[in-house]
């Protein structure tokens, strides 16, 4: 059976075939590292007048030397000042994965992780090569901070209308605080263009095409690439709960995330309209997830 996707990519019918893909609360990981990375830079610059941050930030030069696990480690390097501030971004950080994991399905999300984190490794090491005497200054950029607000990005594209307060006090629409945002990293890469650095200036690219890649068929939609289907088909769910009953143990079972109304009794349960087959879906994906069509 051959599966073609209207209106979507490969990604979407990976997490749709996978959706036991990815790391759950991945997020939370990342954030406890960067804690402790923390904690740990204090003890060390303390005790033995040594910046333990320095070991772990990518720096294409050192990791050409044989140090490969700052091709990793760099996600969980602070970008804060400030205990306060290391709290506040990290709490921030979470809160907007969580959410944006909720709605894309951990897959769909470890896999935008990932590959943001792929294209920030590629870039930053070309770019890096490209500029052997600027190595060390790509660390100063600290990757993490424009893979993070890459997530921010997604969710003002999602939820646009929605109200946060700026400083705990000012509410702001998300679409005016991620365009406020985008406009300060463009203005950080005017300057790094004006003192010559170009190569480095292009770093933050790599979050930004990961941002489109992931959201491409919403900007299809909003340039009227795609033609949406309007003429959806009656499902015979009389059908559908039969052929779901077939299986042992559960009578519906998400096929995005899988999950079964064994696992949870309480979630609600719904068959597409817009899929060829009997596709059931939870009410997290019911209305976000790739429409299935048989050739």
């Amino acid at each position: 059976m051959i599966y073609r996707n209207r209106g979507y990519g490969p990604i979407d019918r990976f997490c749709a075939k996978h959706p036991n893909f990815g790391i759950p609360n991945l997020m939370k990981i990342i954030v406890f590292g960067q804690i402790a990375v923390y904690l740990v830079n204090m003890l060390t610059y303390v005790m033995f007048a040594q910046n333990f941050v320095g070991y772990l930030q990518f720096v294409p030069a050192l990791i050409l030397n044989g140090q490969v696990w700052r091709l990793v480690t760099w996600v969980v390097v602070p970008n804060a000042s400030s205990p306060f501030m290391l709290l506040l971004t990290c709490y921030f950080y979470y809160w907007i994965a969580a959410m944006l994991e909720r709605e894309w399905g951990t897959a769909r999300f470890t896999l935008f992780y990932l590959g943001g984190m792929v294209l920030s490794v590629v870039l930053g090491m070309a770019l890096g090569l490209g500029q052997m005497n600027l190595t060390h200054t790509i660390a100063s950029l600290n990757l993490s901070y424009y893979l993070n607000l890459s997530i921010f990005l997604v969710l003002a594209v999602l939820y646009g209308e929605m109200q946060v307060l700026l400083f705990f006090v000012v509410p702001v629409k998300m679409k005016w605080m991620a365009l406020i945002d985008v406009v300060l990293v463009i203005v950080d890469m005017v300057d790094l263009f004006k003192l010559g650095y170009w190569m480095l200036a292009l770093v933050p690219l790599a979050s930004f095409i990961n941002f489109f890649i992931f959201t491409w068929p919403f900007w299809q939609a909003k340039l009227g690439i795609v033609r949406h289907k309007t003429d959806p088909k009656v499902i015979h769910f009389k059908q559908a709960q039969k052929q779901a009953q077939e299986t042992k143990g559960y009578h519906h079972k998400c096929a995005v995330c899988g999950i079964t109304d064994a696992d949870d009794p309480d979630m609600e349960f719904r068959y597409c309209s817009k899929c060829d087959g009997y596709y059931c879906y939870c009410a997290n994906h019911i209305n976000n997830h790739v429409h299935i069509h048989k050739n």
